[in-house]
């Protein structure tokens, strides 16, 4: 046979095993398809290794897909997984408006979805697992409110996440539930706001950088609604001599926002308690496999039916109770929080 012809043959039969349909013993050892927008963040590692670890404790294997925050490519890592046969689909998308396209596949393959964290939009999914998204804008206003002079009008900067994620925009909402009212009042005037693609924090730098450009450096606080673009915020600040002197708040307790808190150049976060939220995903996961659906605690609108939910609770951290919360969970080590 001629060489070139033999290895293009034993290329053609590895990718055929790479796409075969997975092997399930019963359904005592389901496969669970994990789909992530990014790993680039220490929330979704955190996720991701819970999540494996509570699934496979349960007897279920776990496929890891993770898009590196590219539509297109989770799109193709879903279909993947389905071509894979996998039981039950557990989707964090990276664009929920996109991701419809290939929840229409997992549809048609008679595989359960489940959104976790983020919503699917226009589409038919079994699931939706997150924490109540509203009440974390909520406690970030509320926190900084709580915080800030009340004898005079307030000057703030707003950060939001990405535009592709429905989480931002609920983040959104409850931050806009505490502030309209005093913003209509003239009580908290918005110096600058802008929406921070990918939610990179280079791109919360350059939104910092041009709301001090443009309104100067009089800023009472920089509404920021997560960590990463938090720390892009303070970068900014830092460089201006301002760090700690302007209330910055984030959420998801990453360790360098815990750092940065005790240390005084981030106000507060909201601790997401994600070791419950993908444990939880994991056993409903599992259990969904196996035929056994979860009773959901409310409902949520995705433009296309009302999606079952189930919300966990979130919890405001700053420096006064950051041990008893984030360190006393074991979401981080207190040596490498101080």
């Amino acid at each position: 046979m001629n060489p070139l012809f033999r290895n293009l043959c034993l290329l053609g039969a590895l990718g055929a095993s790479l796409l075969a349909p997975v092997a399930h013993a019963s359904k005592a050892n389901p496969v669970i398809g994990l789909s992530l927008d990014t790993l680039k963040e220490e929330r979704w590692q955190s996720d991701r290794d819970t999540f494996v670890a509570a699934a496979e404790k349960l007897g279920a294997k776990v496929i890891v897909q993770s898009a590196n925050s590219d539509d297109t490519r989770q799109v193709r890592d879903v279909e993947s997984l389905i071509t894979r046969g996998v039981d039950v689909l557990v989707i964090v998308p990276h664009n929920g408006a996109a991701m419809s396209r290939a929840v229409k596949s997992a549809n048609q393959a008679k595989i359960p979805v489940i959104a976790y964290d983020r919503l699917i939009l226009n589409s038919k999914i079994d699931l939706y697992l997150t924490f109540d998204n509203v009440s974390v804008g909520e406690a970030q206003a509320n926190w900084a409110l709580a915080h800030l002079p009340k004898d005079r009008p307030l000057r703030i900067v707003r950060i939001y996440g990405a535009p592709t994620d429905n989480n931002a925009k609920l983040f959104k909402q409850g931050q806009d539930n505490v502030l309209d009212p005093l913003i209509k009042a003239g009580k908290v005037q918005v110096l600058f706001e802008d929406w921070a693609l990918d939610w990179k924090p280079e791109n919360a730098k350059k939104i910092m950088n041009a709301a001090i450009t443009k309104s100067g450096r009089e800023i009472d606080a920089v509404l920021a609604a997560n960590d990463g673009t938090a720390g892009g915020a303070i970068q900014t600040l830092l460089e201006e001599g301002l760090a700690g002197k302007v209330l910055v708040t984030g959420q998801d307790a990453d360790l360098a926002a815990c750092q940065r808190i005790l240390r005084g150049t981030q106000a507060m976060t909201v601790y997401k308690p994600v070791k419950k939220l993908a444990e939880l995903g994991a056993a409903t996961a599992v259990n969904m496999a196996r035929g056994e659906f979860p009773k959901p605690v409310a409902t949520l609108d995705n433009g296309s039916m009302q999606v079952p939910s189930i919300f966990e609770k979130v919890i405001s951290v700053d420096k006064t109770n950051i041990m008893e919360t984030v360190v006393a969970d074991g979401f981080h080590p207190a040596e490498r929080v101080k």
